[in-house]
């Protein structure tokens, strides 16, 4: 599903006229199905990866190859409207923060993927509602606009907007820092339909006991070192 060779990012602070190392040697493998759990001091480049994956970051050198129907891409040399493309049928992304369009409700906003897809809006309307209720958000705030949302509302429409299309890869980052222990609980239990769906997960937990028992594989980042994968 995913080979990521010798990735790195630097980043250079044009203010300061210096380069600045994320990560660095970065390699691995994830099948279909399989939870890699990215783990490492603040600092590490967990986040900075995981954007970088999702290619809102451009690598410094290596690869991220990506299997789908239409054959092996590499993630890193793709151009900006391939990647749109990637994104919107292959690669979901969770955010820590969700910076909502004004006056989009948060049903809107969840719904947005399925209908894009093509699916009939009483339709897709439903589903959302029923993904939004199932990570505990308040019945109440469905119609709402979600600027006034607190953090961990915020979160719940990052997850449900996220995990209402089934993405051959799921990119995590933090999604359970802000949540309440039913969202916790929730979102534990659709990872682990995913992962039987074949969804292939890469994800960043602020409390690795939520995923306990649901990952497969784990990687460690040190700070600006080498690092290495175990399984």
């Amino acid at each position: 599903m995913l080979q990521v060779i010798d990735l790195e990012k630097r980043f250079f602070l044009h203010r300061l006229g210096r380069e600045v190392l994320a990560f660095r040697q970065v390699s691995f493998s994830l099948q279909a199905g399989e939870l890699l759990l990215l783990e490492g001091p603040n600092g590490a480049g967990k986040s900075s990866l995981l954007r970088t994956l999702y290619r809102s970051y451009c690598p410094t050198g290596g690869q991220i190859l990506l299997q789908t129907p239409r054959g092996r891409v590499d993630l890193a040399r793709l151009g900006d409207r391939e990647i749109l493309w990637i994104r919107r049928e292959y690669i979901g992304y969770v955010s820590q923060f969700l910076d909502p369009r004004p006056r989009t409700t948060a049903l809107e906003l969840v719904a947005e993927p399925l209908l894009w897809r093509g699916v009939e809006e009483s339709r897709a309307r439903q589903r959302a509602a029923e993904l939004l209720l199932e990570l505990n958000l308040k019945p109440e705030l469905l119609e709402a606009f979600p600027t006034g949302f607190s953090g961990g509302e915020k979160q719940k429409l990052n997850l449900a907007r996220s995990l209402i299309h089934p993405y051959p890869l799921l990119l995590l980052d933090e999604p359970t820092a802000s949540l309440d222990a039913g969202a916790r609980k929730a979102l534990r239990e659709r990872l682990r339909l995913l992962k039987q769906q074949g969804t292939a997960l890469v994800g960043v937990f602020h409390s690795p006991e939520d995923v306990a028992g649901l990952v497969d594989k784990t990687y460690h980042l040190e700070e600006k070192q080498d690092v290495a994968v175990r399984t």
